[in-house]
């Protein structure tokens, strides 16, 4: 099944909404120049309220690693998600410090190079998304079949498409945040149409594999 993670929740109402329709994950906007960037104290409200199953990502730009050391300590968050320029040394010194939390590096995806300079991360996973990040912007997918490992696809995902990307491409998961807001806010409705759209991709390829055996 391909997992799904909703991005960039903020408020009370966002977690309930999370809370009834059960995404794989969700994430905490940790850096301060993104317009849904949330504090520690707020992270760690938001969290509490945030059912046990989901598991929490921190969303971090070239932060200090004591300062992500900190909020998993405290729970805030299970897993680091990094859209900065942090490389190898960076997340070699995050992983002694935290030792088994996940790891996901983002990276803009403009050309073949980008891809397969993805595909060699020493992260646990890796997010391909457009260039920018949280944009909503549709990059080209083709450039993906350089990535020969598990990925989350973001970048330019409404419930609209978000079937047809399953279907093409089968990442490990999908990652939305501007394609499930109404006026910059995080809308109900679209974070329900969105997994239902993610799950009928599942549903389809299973169908297809089934017919393909037969």
């Amino acid at each position: 099944m391909t997992k799904i993670k909703l991005c960039g929740l903020s408020r009370p109402g966002d977690i309930q909404a999370a809370n009834e329709l059960m995404p794989d994950y969700i994430g905490f906007v940790f850096a301060p120049k993104s317009r849904r960037y949330v504090s520690l104290e707020k992270a760690a409200e938001l969290k509490q309220m945030l059912d046990p199953q989901i598991r929490a990502a921190g969303v971090f730009a070239d932060e200090d690693p004591q300062v992500i050391e900190e909020l998993v300590s405290r729970g805030v968050i299970d897993m680091v998600q990094l859209h900065g320029r942090e490389d190898e040394a960076y997340i070699r010194n995050l992983r002694k410090r935290l030792g088994s939390p996940l790891i996901i590096q983002a990276f803009s995806i403009r050309t073949e190079q980008d891809a397969e300079r993805a595909d060699t991360s020493i992260a646990d996973l890796i997010l391909a998304d457009s260039p920018g990040g949280g944009t909503g912007e549709v990059f080209d997918w083709e450039l993906l079949g350089k990535i020969q490992r598990p990925y989350f696809l973001a970048g330019g995902l409404p419930p609209e498409n978000v079937t047809a990307a399953v279907n093409a491409l089968r990442p490990y998961g999908v990652d939305v945040s501007s394609g499930i807001e109404t006026d910059g806010y995080k809308d109900k409705e679209k974070m329900k149409e969105f997994i239902l759209a993610a799950s009928r991709a599942d549903e389809l390829g299973k169908k297809n594999r089934k017919e393909e055996m037969q």
